[in-house]
């Protein structure tokens, strides 16, 4: 029953998205094509109540070989998933920061190896636990190498600007010597997303806008939603005795997605749709281009999407490394073996993923929202698509 109502959907919700879609070749047909083992998949997990629905696609560097909508985006009302269904992609937003710092590189406004202090003087003081000067670089920050200490318990929810969250960090010593471990941190992207502020002279939210997300066509990504937007977002969900309930984002606590009453969070503020997801994703597979337009140099696209972390251990699966707001898949195993070595990508909180094979030239992108999942970048579902993605399209 889920498939018929969601296949009934996603033929004429595909047709109203042909604009925003990736890039496709002119003998391409107008509905993207589904690979039906995908959803057969997908399907499975939305009986036994992994998921209420997905959004998956695949897409090469110019058009796209897989997009389809199963389940439903709120179970209580019957809401099918489409295309355009919005979902909260929290730490996909990573990327897109990091990608903000390479454009403001390249224009000479920043460099990597800068020392935060240079743009937030305050850090000028910061200290390691035993006393040392903490020299924490922005490439730190884009590592998860940089030690800062994140937020205490409760404020978060009172910082409005990202100005406010630098104090909030800089309040303790810094956990380790900058450099040395790699410990997944939150505090260190915000820094990033206010450094971007700093030397860009405006705000993240409206940097990330005029120079990423509109000229990429991405008109439904951004931290604040419209009416219109709140209305396609997917009901969060988690498994209790065997059945999804609904439960609330993290992120708004609360509150509505169309409130401006939060900072923009550089670390994983962001909502999405998958074909706006993927429209940026392409423009890393073609080296910082799409449609004839650039946005970053292909040796810069390089440099942010190469081993940074040399033989640190890193997270979330084992045979990883870090770029810089990127994971890279050194050793691909398990749950990454079906991607080349030195693929690249990032997963969300609520299960969402998005990972990038430069040698295949593919994306997967990969949208749910589930809360309690454990580790996203090892679910179940993000296994099963990747799984049956990379084993219909083979080498191709």
């Amino acid at each position: 029953m889920l498939r018929t109502i969601s296949s009934l959907f996603q033929v004429a919700a595909t047709l109203a998205l042909l604009t925003n879609l990736p890039v496709r070749a002119a003998d391409e047909p107008s509905n993207p094509p589904v690979l039906a083992r995908i959803g057969e998949r997908m399907e499975a997990l939305v009986r036994y109540q992994e998921i209420s629905g997905t959004v998956t696609l695949v897409t090469t560097a110019d058009r796209i070989v897989h997009l389809e909508a199963n389940g439903l985006a709120n179970i209580a009302n019957h809401r099918p998933m489409r295309p355009d269904t919005i979902f909260w992609i929290a730490s996909m937003t990573k990327p897109t920061t990091a990608t903000a710092i390479m454009m403001l590189q390249e224009e000479g406004k920043l460099s990597v190896e800068d020392l935060v202090s240079k743009y937030i003087p305050e850090f000028a003081g910061l200290k390691t636990v035993d006393g040392k000067p903490a020299r924490i670089t922005i490439r730190h920050l884009l590592t998860h190498t940089s030690g800062l200490a994140e937020f205490q318990r409760g404020q978060a929810r009172k910082v409005r600007v990202l100005a406010e969250a630098i104090p909030c960090y800089i309040d303790r010593p810094v956990r380790y010597e900058p450099g040395s471990k790699w410990v997944y941190c939150q505090s260190g992207i915000n820094t990033a997303g206010r450094i971007i502020e700093i030397a860009s002279g405006t705000s993240l939210d409206r940097f990330l806008e005029e120079r990423l997300f509109g000229p990429l066509g991405m008109k439904d990504t951004g931290f604040y939603l419209n009416d219109e937007q709140a209305s396609r977002v997917a009901m969060t969900y988690e498994k209790k005795d065997g059945k999804l309930i609904p439960t609330e984002e993290d992120l708004l606590a609360g509150r509505n997605p169309t409130h401006h009453d939060r900072f923009p969070a550089a670390n994983g503020g962001l909502y999405s749709t998958a074909p706006d997801y993927a429209r940026f994703c392409q423009m890393i597979l073609n080296h910082g281009e799409l449609d004839g337009r650039r946005y970053l140099k292909p040796e810069t696209v390089k440099q942010m999407t190469s081993l940074q972390t040399g033989n640190l251990e890193t997270g979330f699966t084992p045979g990883n490394g870090w770029g810089l707001g990127w994971c890279v898949v050194r050793h691909p195993q398990g749950i990454t073996s079906m991607l080349s070595p030195g693929s690249f990508g990032h997963g969300g909180a609520f299960g969402t993923q998005a990972w990038i094979d430069p040698v295949k030239k593919r994306v997967y992108v990969l949208m749910i929202q589930r809360s309690n999942i454990g580790n996203s970048d090892r679910s179940a579902v993000r296994q099963a698509f990747q799984e049956e993605a990379a084993s219909v399209l083979g080498s191709q």
